[in-house]
């Protein structure tokens, strides 16, 4: 192995901490140095007198390696040929015990031998020859502690990077935790928004159902028969809450038409009194036109007297121009007409009505929508679970939920399906009945058993 003068044999502690700690933010290095021969500290001492780094000194490895127990070293510069622990025994010490510590080997020329056995067992970061040179021993502990330096400056950024890490984990669990609550918290009001919605939409319907009549629950039954209609043809949750909603109010535009004109079956009206008639699906829509989510709506209601072979009215729509939605009303309200006699001077039953509408597929009404209505007549009302429990209203409690519509004597909607009551509304119901003087029954949702 042939080796040169001043040649770096090993990184400055690759990988270990750094041997001192910088205080106040500015290096305080501490250097020993070993020699027998007393000149030779004074000399390397003098030599960093000037360089603002703290020198220690020892005359051999055995008090070299006790003042180390008692300093923190960042640099051992040791002399090769000492009497009893030479510099390559004494360096390998230095290795074991403070693995941080930088060691430099001063050495001659004839000792060789010596500098191999410590650059493999001491794992010297450099050796110097003597006589050495100033400028070349300055310069090697200005590199040693400019790498030491680094090292505490990265592990100190390590600990920041880790500290700043803990504290954005911290952060996004809280972050997470905050926006799971928003998020529950928006859905539950999505969902009370959604209930007074369809709650404000059945009140509002119950308008037309006060003139009495054929109006009464008409509205309520084609909205229920057009939502079953449209869940058996898989219509999407949206579609189906829009056909729902026209149904209850496929109505409304009939609030101009006078008395004599709603009392009367249809075929009994003259010919200007059907011109009034037939602008009620027109004045449904108008009555619509301010409310930007109910456009669809509006023009299911607008188009639910149009027929397949083009016959019906307002606009004398054909086959698929007519929207599915308003289809679906034309079979559920002319089905309902039939059997409350709007549609001809005494109601029809139940089969009766249904052959009427079977005879007008392919001309009234969509063929195979027909076929799907017929079928949904013939299967039962679909059901949640078991039968509302009937209760009086000292019996109710907050927190119940409605197991369906609640209504008035005189059929008008007071509350919605799945309204949850509150102490308040509880107080509200027994106020009503107290004053009305009539007992009322609240249709309480049955819990379900585990």
């Amino acid at each position: 192995m042939e080796l040169q003068p001043g040649t770096t044999l090993a990184p400055a502690a690759e990988g270990d901490a750094p041997a001192a700690e910088p205080a106040g933010g500015a290096p305080a290095w501490t250097i020993l140095c070993v020699d027998d021969e007393p000149h030779i500290v004074s000399a390397l001492r003098r030599l960093f007198r000037t360089s603002g780094y703290r020198v220690l000194t020892a005359t051999g490895g055995e008090e070299a390696l006790k003042l180390m127990e008692s300093e923190t070293v960042g640099l051992v510069i040791s002399d090769m040929r000492m009497p009893g622990m030479d510099g390559s025994q004494l360096l390998e010490h230095v290795r074991q015990r403070w693995p941080a510590t930088v060691r430099v080997l001063l050495t001659g020329y004839s000792d060789i031998r010596s500098t191999i056995a410590a650059i493999n067992h001491g794992e010297i970061y450099r050796y110097i020859t003597k006589p050495w040179d100033d400028a070349e021993i300055l310069a090697t502990a200005r590199q040693v502690f400019e790498h030491q330096t680094l090292a505490l400056e990265k592990e100190r950024l390590e600990a920041l990077v880790r500290v700043k890490n803990a504290e954005l984990t911290a952060l996004n669990a809280s972050l997470e935790e905050k926006v799971a609550l928003r998020t529950e918290e928006l859905s539950q009001l999505a969902q009370k928004l959604k209930k007074n919605y369809l709650t404000s939409i059945k009140v509002f319907s119950n308008l037309m159902e006060w003139r009495g009549g054929q109006l009464s629950g008409h509205s309520r039954r084609v909205a229920d028969l057009a939502r079953r209609t449209a869940r058996a043809m898989d219509m999407n949750d949206a579609e189906v809450q829009d056909i729902f909603i026209a149904g209850l109010m496929h109505d409304i535009g009939q609030i101009s038409l006078s008395d004599s004109i709603l009392t009367r079956p249809v075929p009994r009206l003259n010919e200007q009194e059907v011109a009034l008639y037939r602008k009620h699906t027109q004045l449904g829509e108008q009555a619509l036109m301010a409310l930007d989510d109910m456009q669809n709506v509006a023009s299911l209601i607008r188009s639910h007297h149009e027929r397949h072979d083009g016959l019906g009215y307002p606009d004398g729509l054909a086959g698929d121009a007519i929207p599915l939605g308003a289809r679906i009303l034309a079979v559920a309200d002319t089905f309902d007409d039939l059997q409350s006699g709007h549609l001809s001077s005494a109601g029809l039953s139940a089969a009766d009505a249904r052959q009427m509408i079977a005879r007008g597929r392919g001309t009234q009404f969509h063929p195979e929508l027909v076929d799907v209505f017929l079928q949904v007549l013939m299967q039962a009302a679909p059901t949640s679970g078991p039968p509302p429990i009937m209760m009086a209203t000292v019996d109710l409690r907050p927190g119940m939920v409605l197991g369906r519509d609640l209504l008035s004597s005189e059929g008008v909607v007071l509350l919605a399906a799945d309204h949850v009551l509150t102490a308040e509304l509880i107080k509200r119901l027994c106020f009503r009945e107290s004053r009305d003087e009539a007992k009322m029954l609240v249709p309480i949702k049955a819990q379900r058993r585990a």
